[in-house]
């Protein structure tokens, strides 16, 4: 089994071109929305008049600035790190991009188990590891 795991760190992130990579397999839109504050619930399609932002992917496009219902946050708001790690389209976005996978401070790597393993991955300061599954107290 293979499974993406971040070797630096930082933590485990995608670039936006495997985003859309990843979305395109997927059969899902892939928009970019960018906020000038964490908290700011204005959402803008382009960034350029912003000093400071936070992007975000979302699978449905909303126009060129919008505030998102709690809804639309739920149902079309993309985040990577969701993302099950043996997911055969992540593998794929990654294996066919190689570095340009990387998202800001990720080092992506793709490790291969057993197909019988429990696993689980272990992260310190980002550096991620599989581990197999056991008990502890």
């Amino acid at each position: 089994m293979k499974i993406a795991i971040n070797r630096c760190y930082g933590g485990f992130s995608l670039s936006d071109e495997a985003v859309k990579y990843y979305l395109n397999l997927k059969g899902k839109e892939c928009h970019f929305y960018y906020q000038k504050a964490y908290n700011d619930k204005t959402f803008y399609k382009t960034k350029s008049s912003l000093t400071c932002s936070w992007n975000n992917c979302f699978t449905k496009d909303f126009g060129e600035e919008c505030t998102l219902s709690s809804d639309d946050w739920k149902n079309y708001h993309f985040y990577c790190r969701d993302i099950e790690r043996n997911d055969p389209d992540l593998i794929k976005t990654i294996e066919h991009l190689g570095e340009k996978a990387n998202g800001e401070c990720a080092e992506l790597e793709i490790r291969e188990i057993p197909d019988d393993v429990l696993w689980e991955i272990d992260e310190y300061d980002g550096v991620e590891s599989i581990h197999e599954q056991h008990r502890s107290w």
